[in-house]
């Protein structure tokens, strides 16, 4: 199931929980208890079954790590979820493999329920045979560790994290229930990611693509990105 690694090395870390901080705030009037922000810290890690290839497997996150990972969740394996999602990350899968990462869906529904979509043609509004794993968070601890919880409803909003060769959390959106989301932007994010990471004296500006001038993070370097782009062509 797992692809090959990027050209990219990297060393395995451990993969914990993100912990609950309580700590004192330098502002008054701030909470004084909050939980760090995912982005820039270890994924949670955990072990659940899912649907692949139509059978029911064990799914352990920490096991993803040396290779790049794209991570969606979304409230439940139904018609609108199918419609929102899936049809188009699933026939983009390959694009995915193009980059050397992998692809896991998850959702508060059970396997059976999981299976029985996937066992659904699209043409009938089911999901069809998936390239990937698809989670089931029937505990909601998956959706709660990732932030994407609606704790009243126990069902997760749609949430996209892409979790790079050593485990930690480069890129996280949420979306609302009724907001898909963008396989190309997902890609694009990806890429960016992994550009970033291959040549760490550069960066990335708003709405990159592979080819595209990056910058230098210093104020003085800088300058060059944005007389280049602002030269006549």
């Amino acid at each position: 199931m797992a692809t090959a690694c990027a050209a990219v090395s990297a060393v395995a870390v451990p993969v914990a929980s993100v912990a609950h901080c309580t700590a004192p705030l330098p502002f008054p009037g701030l909470a004084r208890s909050y939980s760090p922000p995912l982005v820039g810290n270890v994924a949670p890690d955990f072990e659940a079954e899912a649907v692949f290839d139509q059978e029911f497997v064990k799914i352990k996150l920490s096991e993803y790590i040396g290779n790049t990972l794209s991570f969606s969740s979304t409230p439940w394996t139904s018609p609108s979820f199918a419609q929102q999602k899936l049809p188009r990350s699933a026939t983009n899968t390959e694009e995915f493999e193009k980059l050397n990462t992998e692809v896991i869906g998850v959702s508060t529904d059970s396997v059976f329920s999981h299976l029985a979509w996937i066992q659904t043609e699209r043409k009938s509004g089911g999901l069809g045979d998936l390239k990937y794993p698809l989670v089931s968070d029937l505990t909601k601890k998956v959706s709660q560790d990732f932030g994407v919880l609606i704790q009243d409803q126990g069902i997760a909003l749609r949430g996209l994290f892409i979790i790079d060769k050593e485990g930690v959390i480069q890129h996280a959106t949420i979306n609302n229930l009724a907001i898909g989301r963008s396989v190309e932007e997902t890609l694009r994010t990806l890429q960016a990611v992994q550009y970033v990471q291959e040549n760490p004296d550069e960066v990335c500006p708003a709405g990159w693509k592979p080819g595209e001038k990056t910058m230098k993070p210093d104020t003085k370097l800088s300058k060059d990105y944005f007389a280049q782009i602002s030269s006549p062509i």
